[in-house]
């Protein structure tokens, strides 16, 4: 039996989401959690790989079970209360055999959060700006985005994937509040680090350091070195992961 578990969690303290020889991380935790309750090895694999700090508010991983699950309550009870405060679990959803929490997903959403004024309680969950940004600028970059196919300029480098080809369908600054702005990206796949590095580079247009034929040319010389700094982790959240067969 494979099944989908729905879980969010909160990055700081943890070194990303995949097991590292030496490393507190979300997956070794939730596997340890699994094999207890379960009684057997149990590996899972998530729909995506969150760097050293990102959050998660919406994240899936599969598994499989020798038998199946008759009280998922049950099941979701003890992993929360295995897991401690850092990670949540919500639903547990029976799947095919062959579903696959990473190659299936069809559409993945992040989001980075920008404080302008400087706030003891949000100071670790988004990023305080010292600096004054135009976001009408930064909304006119972004729109480029959606016309981007390549997006080599903001992919870390030396890393295994095959195509740095991913498809955007949405990326815009919001604001929240009188303190507060969100950036929200959408699309197919991300590079690693791809967040980050579109956010920094954003950052650069809105302070006047790039005008938006400097961000159109950056993004054509295909080169992470032309690109903007990788933002700070801690302000970067995975959304919310879609499926074809998951409401």
């Amino acid at each position: 039996m494979r099944y989908f578990l729905q879980l969010s969690y909160n990055g700081a303290g943890f070194c990303g989401w995949q097991i590292q020889p030496n490393g507190r991380t979300v997956q070794q935790e939730i596997e340890t959690a699994l094999a207890t309750v379960l009684r057997q090895p149990t590996p899972i694999v998530g729909a995506g790989r969150t760097d050293a700090g990102v959050h998660a508010r919406c994240m899936y991983a599969h598994f499989d079970a020798e038998k199946p699950i008759e009280n998922s309550d049950a099941l979701l009870r003890s992993l929360n209360h295995m897991c401690g405060k850092q990670i949540s679990f919500q639903r547990l959803i029976p799947v095919e055999t062959d579903a696959h929490a990473r190659f299936d997903a069809v559409e993945r959403t992040y989001k980075y959060f920008l404080i302008d004024k400087k706030s003891p309680f949000f100071s670790e969950l988004a990023w305080h700006s010292p600096y004054r940004l135009d976001f009408e600028a930064m909304n006119k970059a972004a729109e480029i985005l959606l016309d981007t196919e390549d997006f080599t300029s903001f992919a870390k480098l030396h890393t295994d994937v095959k195509t740095n080809v991913c498809n955007v369908t949405h990326a815009k600054w919001t604001r929240l509040g009188d303190a507060a702005w969100v950036f929200t990206i959408t699309a197919d796949r991300f590079l690693r680090n791809m967040v980050r590095a579109v956010v920094g580079t954003l950052v650069e247009v809105g302070r006047g350091k790039l005008s938006l034929e400097e961000f159109m040319d950056i993004i054509k010389q295909k080169d992470r070195c032309a690109a903007g700094v990788s933002m700070p982790a801690h302000a970067l959240y995975l959304w919310d992961v879609k499926y074809p067969y998951v409401d």
